[in-house]
């Protein structure tokens, strides 16, 4: 929680008129914890963000800040910097102290009042300070009051500022930190649990998504909306105006939907094993679609017309008649008035945001509470044509891709210092089962209504190849694991050509593999990338292709024929601090099915290499066909090279001396090897004096 409390300061301590943006926060889990802990938030906040605004501090999520040894002061009161500095630190200590001890405490209170309750038949509720049963979730479930089953809640935790500064404070024994000359305003801060019930499927992450949606439109309805995951926070407070200086741009900016900023992570490893930087995809690719029409959507850090979301055509687009025309089809947008009211002033880039004080009226409460029903959505075109969409996993790229077939365009965006910050899978079976979850979801929208070769003439021709790639590429994994698996025909049969002639053949596969190295170089130049960026990328697409996309392919396959298929899992990234060792989870090893594959495909090129040195050292081949052999060897070489990362994955801590999976390598080859010499003699086979060429 703490994490996500640092990503809620960070967004209300940016760098932007504390009257023209509000944050939502979504509980899906309806937590006490989680209530409580905003209200926590929202008190520290009094002091964090003048603070930030006095100092000008960056980044402005106090985990992050207080971590970094480094920072260069470009506030404008030097001399109150130190002291101010000492005095928030202890506050922010003071704020981690009663968040660590929200669960004790609800927990304690919560049995307080149960047991002073003597009424037979009673409950174990939660309870919360004010004396009142909590909505959500309780500490013991029960009906309505557990996971999957509760009803809905909003409370509006900091109201909107006026649009005048507000000074604060001078310092003194109530006040001691000097604000007298900082704007003390905060923006507004909304909670937000929505309703959940059995029977109904509540759509993860997009489902939420469209419930703050609707909410946020009946409550401040800005025309602009940024949407961020709980693991990351803003490192750069000017980011929302470097995001709206493309949406109001008077060139392209009426018709771009959103704007992404690329995922930067804390925590992960300086030498990024498992590639989650993922620098290739989001600096070369994305960045390339900027000449075409944008990057695709990519779940966080992402600025959106909120108009392009309700399925709204882009100006260039637009007939005249098109604000009747959504007026005219309710039905689309379910039966909310108010909702539907607000969707014409949701387009007026240079109005100000709604005041969420109508939350006290009678009517707009009865209307939130509606929007906020699993049922509002029952016959309308939610999660389809309007919002996020539903029942794909990638629901991200799916939303982008068809805010693009509408003839929206977007930009890719990298600022320094980054944008936002969060937090990655450092674990290897984590971080397969996320690439997992891609993959699947990516097939999933090829062979779904949203495919890219089903979108009209509004997504140009070159954006169609671009969504093609990215919804296809799993099935690269057909021609990968065959070319993976190619020594056991070796191995079984003793016999096997690849082509012939091979010298032509070869030389065939340099030039490609030359030329496909060449524009992979071309690329990281080009984006101002490291080489280890493009190993890394190298690297991981193989250790996908081998295990991870076969897996991805069979989800597709079973769905085909009715069936559930694979089940994805949620990314679990967990946080190390304290008293555990700094990339703990990167030596963690969770053996589960997913890696079986690629440990295959290591076994057939190790055994592949002993083999050939078997034979070698038996006699049983000329100087012409060792010659041969070892030009083969080269690929297997390079297979083991490409799954390094891997092998280090599975030996978890031992990992940490690389030289000890070198040493098994060259003992399981010596092994191989010899036991090849000690069968030469007594398997037919392996006597064959025919050239061997390896994959």
């Amino acid at each position: 929680m703490l994490y996500t409390m640092n990503s809620i300061l960070s967004i209300l301590a940016t760098d932007y008129p504390a009257e023209k943006y509000a944050t939502y926060f979504s509980d899906d889990g309806g937590s006490l914890v989680h209530y409580e802990g905003l209200l926590e938030t929202a008190k520290f906040a009094a002091l964090w963000v003048p603070f930030c605004r006095k100092h000008c501090v960056e980044p402005r999520a106090p985990e992050s800040y207080f971590g970094r040894n480094v920072r260069p002061y470009t506030g404008k009161a030097p001399s109150d910097f130190l002291d101010d500095h000492r005095r928030i630190r202890a506050e922010y200590d003071e704020f981690k102290a009663r968040l660590d001890g929200l669960s004790s405490v609800i927990e304690e209170r919560s049995k307080a009042r149960n047991s002073a309750n003597t009424k037979e038949g009673h409950v174990n509720a939660t309870w919360m300070t004010a004396g009142t049963q909590w909505q959500g979730t309780w500490i013991e479930p029960a009906k309505g009051h557990r996971k999957g089953h509760h009803l809905a809640i909003l409370q509006v935790m900091l109201n909107q500022p006026s649009n005048d500064p507000q000074l604060g404070m001078p310092a003194s024994s109530d006040h001691p930190l000097d604000f007298s000359a900082v704007d003390v305003r905060l923006p507004t801060l909304v909670y937000i649990a929505r309703e959940k019930r059995p029977g109904y499927d509540h759509q993860k992450k997009a489902g939420a998504m469209n419930v703050q949606l609707r909410v946020s439109a009946l409550l401040s309805n800005a025309p602009f909306i940024i949407n961020f995951d709980g693991d990351h926070y803003i490192n750069n407070s000017q980011a929302f105006r470097a995001a709206m200086c493309f949406m109001l741009d008077p060139r392209d900016g009426d018709d771009t939907a959103f704007v992404q900023f690329p995922q930067r992570f804390d925590d992960v490893d300086p030498r990024d094993r498992y590639c989650n930087h993922n620098r290739m995809f989001f600096d070369a690719t994305l960045l390339g679609l900027n000449g075409i029409q944008g990057p695709s959507f990519v779940g966080t850090g992402c600025m959106f017309q909120r108009v392009a979301l309700y399925g709204a055509d882009p100006p260039r687009w637009r007939p005249d008649d098109a604000k009747a025309k959504v007026l005219q089809r309710p039905n689309v947008f379910g039966k909310s008035t108010a909702f539907i009211n607000s969707m014409p002033a949701a387009a007026n880039q240079e109005r100000s945001i709604a005041s969420p004080s109508t939350l006290q009226e009678t009517a707009a409460t009865a209307e939130l509470a509606d929007v906020m029903t699993c049922a509002y959505e029952d016959g309308t075109e939610w999660g389809n044509d309007v919002g996020w969409v539903y029942n794909i996993a990638t629901e991200d790229v799916v939303t982008g891709f068809r805010l693009h077939r509408n003839g929206w365009r977007s930009t890719y965006y990298a600022m320094e210092p980054d944008a936002f910050r969060g937090t990655a899978p450092i674990n290897l079976t984590e971080r397969l089962y996320q690439i997992l979850r891609w993959s699947g979801g990516s097939l999933e929208m090829f062979f779904s209504r949203f495919c890219p070769l089903l979108a009209g003439r509004r997504l140009r021709p070159m954006q169609r190849i671009a969504y093609i790639n990215m919804t296809t590429y799993p099935v690269s994994t057909f021609f990968i694991v065959m070319y993976d698996l190619y020594p056991v025909l070796w191995l079984v049969h003793g016999q096997f050509y690849i082509q012939r002639p091979f010298q032509t053949f070869a030389l065939f596969v340099a030039v490609i593999i030359a030329t496909v190295e060449l524009i992979g170089m071309v690329e990281i130049t080009w984006a101002g990338l490291t080489l280890l960026d493009w190993i890394r990328n190298e690297q991981f697409y193989i250790i996908g292709t081998t295990g991870v996309y076969p897996t991805a392919l069979l989800h597709i396959l079973l769905r085909s024929l009715g069936l559930k298929g694979v089940s994805f899992k949620l990314t679990a990234k967990k946080l190390t601090g304290g008293a555990r060792e700094m990339l703990a989870e990167l030596y963690d090893v969770q053996w589960v099915p997913l890696l079986a594959p690629t440990v295959v495909v290591m076994a057939v090129n190790v055994a592949a290499i002993g083999a050939a040195a078997g034979k070698a050292i038996a006699g049983r081949w000329s100087a012409a066909q060792v010659a041969g052999a070892s030009t083969g060897l080269v690929f297997n070489v390079w297979m083991l090279l490409l799954l390094y990362p891997f092998a280090l994955g599975i030996m978890g801590r031992w990992s940490k001396r690389p030289y000890i999976l070198f040493a098994l390598l060259a003992a399981a080859v010596a092994a191989v090897a010899s036991l090849y010499v000690a069968l030469a003699g007594s398997v037919p086979y392996l006597h064959s004096r025919s050239l061997f060429n390896l994959s």
